[in-house]
């Protein structure tokens, strides 16, 4: 690279994701935020009048998804690499990132023609959903090529990737973890019989699935615990519809509360208030599958035991029996069995919770998961030096 040296607090970090908008990118906004690095970012979904810089790239990469749902790929990579590339020049970075595998692509070649170090940072479908994969896989060869880094969320996606030529030695595996000041205090041995779900309502999440166990644990138990014992599920999505017509087909009625969206802070409240998190995920049908759920490791840090699947990045965060029960995909009369022993059993529910959170805040927490994505960050600057 054609970059002075910087101090390691200017260091200059350029990034580059697809989106600043939805939701799901919460995560992707709080790795910007809390990198110890001089940061410049763009989104793909911007297109200001008042920039030039940032026009140009959300025209090129809007360009770059129409080229791509044409089925020219490797035409598609040209606009947004050739904007990124001016971007780099102006910038001067001493690193590029880029949030999402099928962003990376859109715009690796700049790395390429710079000479600059690259971190791709996959977060779940990107490397497991099959349309995706079946439809970039040559294009994810190039990338291993040109990157010099990668951030992964699970065992699993770290085999998918190596099995397309991943660098071995410069391949982490961080979840994105929870925020330490916000999810804590929660209490489940005295609690209320309350389940708590959060998720996007997709098919991975498998809302559909956690709302029949429910049901079918409420028939398990004894009457007068029945018809205290309620699921909230926090999120939104396009099965949200469809899960509020399976509450009412199963007489669930107040049972199963299904507000919509929540803030971070509403979402902390409400696991504080919790018997346990439940979350039955699950490969959607056209192959797409978590990484490891933040949702996931704010409920164990919450204090709280989680029911779940052995999915994934789950297994890497919830240890069966210990902080939690695991069960198959699919096995909705297992999960009903390990909610209703966390309903009966008050003291089970308050002994695995609390392993849970030693667990959580010694792996799994947001901090940890910068200091490994800053770490990675500056072994990449110092090798390209």
């Amino acid at each position: 690279m054609a970059l002075g040296a910087r101090s390691a607090m200017s260091m200059r970090l350029l990034v580059f994701a697809p989106t600043r908008r939805a939701p799901t990118e919460t995560f992707v906004r709080a790795n910007l935020q809390g990198l110890p690095f001089e940061i410049i970012a763009y989104f793909g979904d911007e297109q200001p009048l008042s920039d030039p810089g940032r026009l140009a790239y959300g025209l090129a990469i809007l360009v770059s998804k129409a080229l791509t749902r044409l089925g020219l790929l490797r035409l598609a990579t040209l606009p947004g690499s050739l904007v990124a590339w001016c971007l780099i020049r102006r910038h001067q970075p001493d690193v590029l990132m880029t949030e999402f595998g099928f962003h990376a692509v859109r715009v690796m070649e700049a790395a390429a023609w710079s000479d600059t170090p690259l971190i791709v940072h996959f977060r779940g479908s990107d490397a497991s959903a099959q349309n995706r994969l079946g439809l970039l896989k040559d294009r994810y060869r190039r990338l291993m090529v040109i990157v010099s880094g990668i951030i992964v969320k699970s065992q699993p996606m770290r085999r998918t990737l190596l099995a397309l030529g991943a660098p071995n030695d410069h391949l982490i595996v961080s979840p994105s973890g929870a925020d330490e000041r916000l999810f804590h205090g929660a209490d489940p041995g005295r609690s209320s019989p309350l389940l708590v779900a959060v998720g996007r309502f997709v098919a991975k999440k498998g809302p559909l699935q956690t709302i029949r166990a429910f049901a079918a644990m409420r028939q398990s138990l004894p009457e007068p615990v029945a018809l205290t014992t309620k699921l909230v599920m926090l999120g939104d999505g396009p099965l949200l519809a469809e899960a509020r017509q399976l509450v009412e087909a199963l007489a669930l009625g107040s049972a199963v509360i299904l507000p919509g969206l929540a803030d971070r802070q509403r979402v902390a409240e409400l696991l504080r208030q919790a018997r346990c998190f439940v979350q039955h995920s699950q490969v959607a049908p056209d192959g797409d599958r978590e990484g490891s759920p933040v949702a996931v490791m704010e409920a164990q840090l919450s204090g709280l035991p989680v029911v779940a699947t052995r999915h994934e990045g789950i297994p890497e965060v919830v240890e069966d029996g210990v902080s939690g029960f695991l069960v198959d995909e699919g096995d909705l009369q297992g999960m009903a069995a390990a909610m209703a022993r966390l309903i009966v059993e008050p003291d089970l529910a308050a002994r695995l919770g609390a392993a849970g959170k030693r667990r959580a805040a010694a792996n799994f927490t947001a901090r940890h998961h910068l200091e490994q994505i800053a770490a990675l960050l500056r072994k990449v600057i110092q090798e390209s030096r």
